[in-house]
């Protein structure tokens, strides 16, 4: 699905050392502070890495993970967070904010901050693998899969690690609620067009696909929501292709709803509904040129030359001429004024998040290992004075060249 899915940026940070000099006093402290630098440089590095894959991304965000687990939690596994979880300040950029950094001192932050990146890599890494040109069965099985793992990180980050913020994430930033429920649900939304495009391929009933097509349509109105009371000036973009996709996935469930009437002769109906699926994919090409000439952060993607797309509105005009050619020649029912009203409901191929948990402390982290940090030693103006720090250098991300179109992908 080249050109398919809206990406936002991936966060950028500024560079951390790990290094606590007096406060680190013993080996094991030593060789923990070198693996979490280099860790945590690896797992950057992988962000932008083209062949990078989802094992190898776990591997590295695992080891990360395991080791900063130590700064936030206890040992013991009580509910007492470690002695160390506010000695070091991070600075992250948020994706819809371009570079000006939020900087906390708190490994919670660190944590939530390089999850949600983590998240990030997996809807890009499902939109590279759907732009391919002949996308596999086991490939669009990836996709899905990418789709709804990164989905379960950003609920886990926003439903057990958010809370614990000392510092509230500001209006507009990607750890507000609004955010970060927005980025849940487009996962969930187009983890369902994946399947949606499997049901059509497989030629399940249009009964099925016209209410999975109602339910995506819905979570993309739900996710465009969601953002309402965002500044335009960073989310109109996002919210143009939200409702681009809303539009188009209400065609395809008018569309294939028209057929399932036609198929219980309601010939009429069905020629509304048709009629219906025409305007809204006529609206959905509009927004797609509107979403193209909206600024904002982001690639822009081109929708509408998809083959996926224009063969949507193949389909509905010729629907539309069998149902008013067999109306004319067969049922000669009259035409409603009003769109049928559409209330589907899918018990089928509805998208949840993948449940997804941190990996508990690293092995390295013992009560030894632990004691080897004294704070004492800290020097006591070291929180008031401002370090100079690297300034946080926006993620160069990998140009992806959009590769020839089939119509073959995600299904």
């Amino acid at each position: 699905m080249t050109h398919w899915f809206h990406r936002n940026p991936l966060k950028a940070t500024a560079p951390v050392s790990f290094n606590y000099y007096g406060v680190v006093t013993g080996p094991a402290a030593s060789k923990i502070c070198s693996d979490l630098r280099s860790s945590r440089a690896r797992l950057l590095e992988l962000f932008t890495d083209v062949s990078c894959n989802p094992e190898m991304m776990k591997t590295a965000a695992d080891s990360y993970f395991s080791l900063l687990q130590g700064f936030i939690n206890s040992l013991d596994e009580s509910s007492q967070e470690s002695k160390l979880r506010y000695i070091q300040n991070f600075k992250w950029t948020d994706t819809l904010q371009g570079q000006v950094p939020s900087a906390q001192q708190d490994a919670v932050f660190e944590l939530i901050s390089m999850g949600f990146n983590v998240a990030l890599w997996y809807t890009k890494y499902a939109s590279r693998l759907a732009g391919k040109e002949n996308v596999t069965e086991d490939e669009a099985k990836e996709v899905h899969r990418s789709l709804k793992t990164a989905a379960g990180i950003f609920k886990h980050l926003k439903e057990a690690h958010i809370p614990k913020l000392i510092t509230p994430a500001e209006k507009g930033r990607d750890l507000e609620a609004r955010l970060i429920e927005a980025y849940i649900i487009q996962c969930q939304a187009e983890a369902q067009e994946v399947t949606i495009a499997r049901a059509i391929e497989l030629k399940h009933a249009p009964g099925l696909i016209a209410a999975l097509a109602f339910e995506t349509a819905n979570f993309y109105q739900k996710a465009d929501h969601t953002l309402s009371s965002l500044e335009p000036a960073y989310s109109a973009k996002w919210r143009k292709y939200l409702l681009l996709k809303m539009c188009f996935y209400t065609a395809y469930a008018y569309c294939y709803h028209g057929q399932t009437l036609l198929a219980s002769d309601k010939c009429g109906e069905a020629i509304r509904s048709l009629q219906e699926a025409e305007k809204l994919y006529a609206k959905a090409e509009a927004l797609c040129k509107e979403y193209g000439e909206t600024k904002g952060p982001g690639p822009t993607v081109r929708p509408s030359g998809h083959l996926f797309f224009r063969k949507l509105g193949s389909l509905v005009k010729n629907t539309l001429e069998k149902c008013q050619r067999e109306n004319g020649f067969i049922y000669f029912q009259k035409v409603p004024t009003d769109a049928p009203q559409l209330e589907l409901k899918a018990n089928y191929g509805l998208v949840e998040p993948v449940p997804f948990a941190f990996p508990p402390a690293s092995a390295q982290w013992t009560p030894e290992a632990l004691a080897a940090f004294d704070l004492t030693k800290r020097p006591k103006d070291d929180s008031a004075k401002p370090k100079p720090e690297e300034a946080v250098k926006p993620v160069k991300e990998p140009d992806i060249k959009p590769q020839k179109d089939t119509g073959c992908c995600v299904s």
